[in-house]
């Protein structure tokens, strides 16, 4: 009986406030002489604060219209903002920029939600040794990470010195697909002096508290660093944890003019790349075993930092293509 109350008091409070709300912005909008877009689009400037807005207000709208625009198709999306603006008698004579602003937000929204798919879709892709291109795109990376060592064979304990878990990486890319894959050799690509460092750093000892000879005499599954290509793989998902949730949205509504694209995700990715490797030295981990608590800790931090609307993750990698800035 007491749930059926609480559910009850839930109900008539969330009707309450919704048309309130609604009541609220009929009233602003007969003082204003402006609906709640124009409000949103001539009060923020372009970026994550106006996007953010503006999907909130076509979710939440009791026009069906406006619902179906957060799933329009790209090509579509000059229409939907035609019609839209019919829709809210505004006229496109006397407010040129607001379907200026509006269709940049809109392909942010449906650019977000193609990213996601394609994303899901790599992430969902098994690895399969037996397919040419799946292969190739795995000995590209191993040439970018060890330009000067031949592989022996394709089954080889070799591919412990770039931080797989075994002699067959298959295997490692089990939870992340070929999204693990294809982010590590685009790092691997577009930055190499950087994931070659940070490779080299993964397998020292910590601190140096172990001199050159003791250390050589070590195999390379006992580094007190830890494994690059596996980490590589752990930041995947993190940064797809990221997409997913719709925290990245606050990043990308602010880096990308239009659409985001995979372009953007893989540059986040080495982004994160960077930035847990300095969070990894700071945190000074004692062993390998505490690798999930720093993970943790950092993916709580990347967080926080995406709560604030204006905040941008800036690359530090020099090879940025888009030229990631915090706006």
């Amino acid at each position: 009986m007491k749930h059926f109350l609480r559910v009850l008091t839930q109900f008539f409070v969330f009707l309450y406030c919704k048309c309130l709300w609604r009541g609220l912005k009929f009233v602003v909008r007969k003082f204003s002489g402006r609906c709640e877009l124009q409000r949103i689009c001539y009060n923020n400037k372009h970026g994550a604060r106006r996007t953010l807005k503006i999907e909130s207000s076509l979710r939440y709208s009791k026009y069906e219209l406006l619902q179906s625009a957060l799933s329009v198709h790209p090509d579509k999306v000059e229409k939907t903002i035609e019609d839209i603006m019919a829709l809210k008698k505004i006229n496109p004579d006397t407010n040129p920029q607001l379907s200026v602003s509006l269709q940049a937000s809109l392909l942010q929204i449906v650019g977000y939600r193609s990213l996601l798919a394609e994303v899901e879709k790599l992430r969902r892709e098994p690895y399969d040794s037996e397919n040419p291109e799946h292969e190739d795109t795995l000995m590209k990376l191993w040439k970018e990470l060890r330009p000067d060592t031949p592989l022996t064979s394709r089954i080889s304990k070799q591919w412990c010195e770039i931080g797989f878990q075994g002699s067959d990486p298959k295997t490692d890319f089990r939870g992340m697909g070929l999204l693990g894959l294809h982010n590590l050799l685009y790092f691997a690509e577009h930055d190499k002096v950087t994931a070659l460092q940070m490779l080299q750093d993964s397998l020292q000892p910590k601190h140096n508290e172990l001199n050159k000879p003791d250390w050589e005499q070590k195999s390379l599954d006992k580094a007190i660093g830890y494994s690059f290509a596996i980490v590589g793989i752990n930041i995947t998902d993190l940064a797809y944890s990221l997409l997913v949730g719709g925290a990245l949205k606050t990043h990308l509504y602010n880096v990308a003019p239009e659409m985001p694209n995979l372009l953007h995700f893989q540059q986040t990715f080495c982004y994160l790349m960077q930035e847990f490797h300095r969070f990894w030295i700071e945190e000074d981990p004692s062993d390998i075993m505490e690798f999930n608590r720093v993970r943790s800790k950092f993916h709580r931090r990347i967080l926080r930092q995406l709560k604030n609307p204006d905040m941008a993750l800036c690359p530090h990698f020099s090879a940025s293509d888009l030229h990631l800035v915090n706006l």
